[in-house]
């Protein structure tokens, strides 16, 4: 399955925006309601399924792939959007709670109880149906017990939503007590010694050789070594084997991509005029674009290593693309186009943990009768429907496209009777 999550949930359902009061500029402001968040959380969610769902994973639009290694594609930027969108709506949620009186314990409890959350989720997801189904190598005849053991030693202990969970409660806690200086220099922190840490650190089992030498190979980097040390290879990305794109040195300048998110709600969340946020919002993503490539010359953009320079890359990606929807819908005022991404944007988590179930389901686990042979539910599905009549790429893009479309239905009637999964 492609790398990619959702967001935290939302406190409650969206609504359209407070229009501001001449009479009270500054609380207007502090109440507003920005149609936009919701949309860009919305088309996040929507992307994630339309990559994650194709037809069949050798006939792809290289955009709906990831880079294979270095560099990025539309794809690469979904799970750090969701990450960059969950830091903005943790700041406005803690702010909501320090307004209405609530102390900093309450707050830290929810914090910890979110992001445990979140990451058991995500552990559950990566143990679903909990059994291994197929054949088992060197268990010809394998009991349900058999199955079950087999799946728990090689159950994968980091993922997307374990990526979220920890770097949510990162986040959330480096900048509760912290000022706006300080938060700045812990993102520094964080970045330069990542940067320096995988680029200068000799990597054990590689002659001595520092990281730097050692980045265009999955297998050799300092992140990669550590998975395999700390969590072992039984219990790393099947697709990988020997690293795990959400492993656990890669997992810290993620935290960073979070409090670039609590940035941008500090800065939104400011009682200023609407068209100054957004300006500035356009002004900064261009300079955090601009330094990311620039970085990216001597530490390469790559989602898998989750780099700093892809950090800072993706977060001002994150920047314009935000400021280009505030601007389209909240400044000019074009909604026609929002309502199916805000329905997507109010379930993310229902969002990704069921269509995830789904995925599991339907491409593993459920075997069917087709063409004189056993297989997927998928499969069958994917050559009776699509394959039979379109080209191959064009038979997996329908496919994606019916997927979403298909949750789509199933979140708009959850919309409609007010159903929302909350953590």
């Amino acid at each position: 399955m492609s790398a990619t999550v959702s967001a935290p949930p939302l406190e409650r359902r969206p609504q359209a925006p407070t229009p501001p009061t001449p009479t009270a500029a500054a609380p207007a402001a502090a109440r507003e309601r920005l149609l936009s968040l919701d949309v860009f959380r919305g088309m996040t969610v929507a992307g994630m399924l339309l990559v994650n769902n194709p037809g069949s994973w050798a006939s792809i639009y290289p955009p709906l792939e990831h880079a294979a290694w270095h560099g990025w594609t539309p794809t690469d930027l979904i799970f750090p959007f969701f990450l960059f969108i969950a830091g903005i709506t943790t700041h406005l949620s803690l702010s909501t709670r320090r307004a209405r009186g609530d102390d900093e314990g309450a707050i830290v409890r929810q914090i910890l109880r979110r992001g445990a959350l979140i990451f058991l989720f995500g552990l559950v997801l990566s143990a679903f149906p909990f059994f291994q189904w197929g054949t088992i190598e060197g268990i010809p005849d394998p009991t349900f017990v058999d199955r079950v053991v087999y799946r728990l030693e090689h159950l994968r202990i980091l993922g997307v939503l374990q990526r979220i969970g920890i770097a949510y409660t990162c986040a959330a806690l480096l900048t509760l007590r912290t000022s706006l200086k300080q938060q700045v220099a812990i993102l520094a922190a964080i970045l330069y010694g990542y940067w320096l840490a995988m680029t200068l650190i000799p990597v054990p089992g590689q002659g001595g050789l520092p990281g730097a030498l050692l980045l265009d190979d999955p297998s050799t980097p300092l992140s990669a070594w550590l998975d395999r040390t700390i969590l072992g290879e039984n219990h790393l990305w099947i697709g990988g084997k020997t690293w795990d794109p959400e492993g656990l040195l890669s997992t810290i300048p993620a935290i960073g991509t979070a409090m670039l998110g609590i940035f941008a709600g500090r800065w939104i969340g400011q009682p200023r005029p609407l068209f100054e946020r957004l300006a500035a919002l356009f002004a900064v993503g261009a300079i955090g674009m601009m330094v990311g490539l620039m970085w990216n010359w001597v530490f390469p953009i790559n989602k898998n290593l989750w780099t700093s320079s892809y950090v800072v890359f993706t977060g001002g990606m994150a920047c314009v693309a935000l400021a280009t929807c505030m601007w389209v819908i909240d400044v000019h005022k074009v909604r026609w186009w929002t309502k199916p991404f805000v329905v997507y944007g109010v379930n993310p988590m229902i969002a990704f943990l069921g269509s995830g179930l789904m995925a599991r389901l339907i491409y593993s686990v459920v075997k069917v009768p087709y063409g004189g042979k056993v297989v997927a539910l998928q499969t069958a599905i994917y050559q009776a429907l699509y394959a039979s009549w379109l080209s191959p790429h064009n038979a997996s893009l329908l496919f994606a496209v019916s997927f979403v479309l298909l949750w789509f239905a199933i979140l708009a009637a959850l919309y409609r009777k007010n159903i929302v999964l909350k953590v």
